[in-house]
């Protein structure tokens, strides 16, 4: 998607017609008064203060047809230079223009306004010449915005836009919006009963239901298998720690604006947990450790915490609670290079099973001039940062470097993955630690007896769950592989009176053998139900009547598909079953 924001033609595009729309809306409001436009990555928008006129969807009509009207018009767009007694007296009956004026940099000793005909407003620029420059625009909604986006001040009215120079490139932006509210998993998560959020928990914090539980398990339970099969011990950990655990462990300095207040409880401070990486350390500390013993991996789906601005949390993908399918790796410095191999593999063999190929790899360097972001060792610096190179270099792993992305204890590895609409999505990590195994005092005894501080690769391969689970439910529109789906089968009797008694002895010979499966046995319509099953995405649906009765035979249609195919049952499980392998 293209960041109209950032491009220097559509943002001058965008901007001019944010004061189109204002003068439409003044020609329709002669009262309205406006606050700010800006720009935006998806387009612009304006807060109006309309006194009691509510504007709604129906609105947004009228208004566009006033701007063609104006645009039409081809009225010249001048810029206009006032000093700040000048703009305090012009727009002295405007309180929110007043605000401004007096708010800004007294340095700015000349300020600007763009007038076109009979309208004028206070703005920076630049601006299209004319009018007419805005002709392929579009209103896309209007919801409410408090002034200066403080809750204590009054709630005013926000119209969203875009505006593009060809009819075509509109037309193609709006195919995209649409194909994006189709796949925001918000929507799918609410059509297909997988997360709620409520006011009374907080924003930032979802609560999976039965269908969403079945999705997470099912993640966790594929993910443990491997990483089992690797060798990782999984443990449990507590969601929180004292202020001394992440003082010890260097994130209080670091991290602190990104975590949760203190809590004090009888003579200690607690804080939750925003990462899991001290209490691993703990865990390895626990006990006596050889050079035989490593590489020790330490995996846990971990429920952490962050402190995340109310405006930024997202459904499942930008929350303030969130479970990590997170790993440490204990290895020597002679490990590293193995270590961090098995990583990328896991990470590009759990990819392909997901069907993932249009990803690329970031490595996320310190900025050696930032000494307060960054723990200040030159040396484990340059170490970390080539030893990452060299093993990405020597797996013919393609990569670009980012300087300034490291975190504070070392650089890592990111995945960014581009999903079917959005912006990229980062969802594996590896990161590598000379620090953290220092500040906790972790040693092993090496071949000579001599004790030695191990080396900790952070992984994690999923992320989090709740990231994982939006981004495939928006890659797949909510139609999930067979195994991870919440209802595989849902078997639909044409009339219950006759076909009712059949369909339960298929419900129970299906749901003996293990699959997630549902009866309608609803007083509905045929069609009916069947559109439903459509709508809830489940893989397959059994149409059982007089002739399945008959045969001992089932008829399923599958998700996306318009056929009716009529089997045995034996050949249907065997089916099901070669799915649930290959899915």
């Amino acid at each position: 998607m293209i960041n109209i924001k950032e491009d220097e033609k559509l943002n001058i595009l965008n901007h001019s017609c944010a004061h189109l729309m204002a003068h439409a809306i003044k020609h329709l409001y002669p009262n309205a008064k406006f606050w700010v436009g800006p720009v935006i990555e998806s387009g612009f928008y304006y807060d109006i203060d309309l006194g009691d006129t509510v504007l709604t969807e129906e609105d947004l009509p009228i208004i566009a047809q006033e701007m063609k009207k104006i645009s039409k018009s081809d009225k010249l767009i001048k810029r206009i230079e006032l000093s700040k007694a000048e703009a305090l007296d012009m727009f002295k009956d405007d309180l929110y223009k007043v605000d401004l004026i007096n708010r800004m940099d007294e340095s700015d000793t000349i300020i600007s306004a763009y007038k076109q005909d009979d309208f004028i407003d206070l703005c920076r620029g630049p601006h299209m010449p004319t009018t007419k420059s805005m002709k392929y625009f579009k209103l896309l909604k209007v919801s409410g915005a408090y002034w200066k986006g403080d809750s204590k001040n009054k709630m005013l009215q926000r119209i969203y836009g875009v505006c593009f120079e060809k009819e075509e490139d509109l037309n193609n932006y709006l195919e995209y919006l649409e194909e994006a509210k189709l796949r925001d998993h918000r929507k799918i998560g609410k059509d297909l009963d997988i997360f709620m959020t409520h006011d009374l928990v907080g924003k930032g914090m979802p609560l999976w239901l039965p269908n969403g539980a079945i999705i997470r398990k099912n993640l966790e339970n594929y993910i443990y298998e491997k990483e089992k099969n690797m060798g990782y011990m999984h443990v449990y950990t507590p969601c929180v720690g004292t202020v001394d655990l992440y003082k010890t462990s260097g994130h209080w300095d670091h991290y602190k604006e990104n975590m949760f207040p203190s809590m004090k409880v009888d003579e200690e401070e607690f804080v939750l947990r925003p990462m899991n990486c001290p209490h691993h350390m703990l865990v390895y500390g626990n006990q006596l450790h050889s050079y035989r013993d490593l590489p020790v991996r330490i995996g846990e789906f971990a429920t952490d915490f962050r402190y995340e601005a109310s405006g930024a949390v997202k459904g499942l993908e930008r929350v303030r609670c969130m479970c990590q399918n997170d790993a440490h790796l204990f290895v020597r410095p002679d490990q590293i290079g193995e270590e961090f191999k098995k990583v990328v593999s896991l990470i590009l063999d759990v990819y392909n099973d997901f069907g993932l190929k249009d990803y690329k790899f970031r490595l996320s360097l310190r900025d050696p001039e930032d000494k307060e972001k960054y723990f200040d060792d030159d040396e484990m610096w340059d170490s970390a940062e080539s030893k990452l190179r060299e093993v990405l270099n020597e797996l013919g792993v393609e990569y670009f470097e980012a300087i300034g992305e490291a975190a504070f204890y070392g650089p890592k590895l990111d995945v960014e993955v581009k999903p079917a609409v959005g912006p990229e999505v980062t969802l594996s990590t590896c990161q590598l630690d000379f620090l953290l195994p220092r500040r906790f005092g972790l040693t092993y005894i090496d071949k000579d007896g001599s004790k030695q501080t191990p080396v900790v690769l952070h992984r994690a391969i999923f992320g989090t769950f709740d990231r994982f689970t939006a981004f495939i439910l928006e890659e797949t529109k909510g139609i999930l592989p067979f195994w991870l789906s919440p209802v595989q089968i849902n078997i639909i009797p044409v009339n219950n009176k006759y076909h009712l008694e059949y369909s339960e002895k298929i419900y129970n010979e299906l749901k003996n053998k293990g699959f997630r499966v549902q009866l309608d046995d609803r007083d509905e319509k045929l069609g009916y139900k069947m559109r439903e099953s459509v709508m809830k995405k489940v893989p397959y649906t059994l149409i059982l009547g007089q002739k399945e009765v008959d045969d001992n035979t089932i008829s399923y249609r599958k998700i996306k598909s318009e056929d009716t195919i009529n089997i045995s049952v034996d050949e249907f499980i065997k089916l099901i079953n070669e799915e649930n392998k290959t899915s």
